[in-house]
């Protein structure tokens, strides 16, 4: 591999990363709060979250849509 695709290939995993472990946090959230609605952990991080998922900064990280990410992760977490 070529330095320059090894960059590409080192920012894409970490973008990734990012929006994984983001994911994660707001199921993880969202099904606490479905058991404890009063966990202020639980909203804080949900609420987090949702700013970073409608953020500027995550815009420029992917095409995904923000807010349709988080209507699929609320879904997600509402499986179990």
């Amino acid at each position: 591999m070529k330095q320059d695709e090894l960059n590409k290939y080192g920012c894409d995993s970490l973008i990734n990363g990012i929006i994984v472990l983001a994911s994660k946090d707001y199921i993880k959230a969202v099904r606490q709060l479905r058991k404890n609605p009063n966990s202020k952990i639980s909203s804080a991080t949900a609420k987090e979250c949702e700013k970073f998922f409608r953020s500027s900064w995550y815009a420029s990280l992917t095409s995904v849509e923000g807010e349709w990410l988080i209507n699929r992760l609320r879904e997600e977490a509402m499986k179990k």
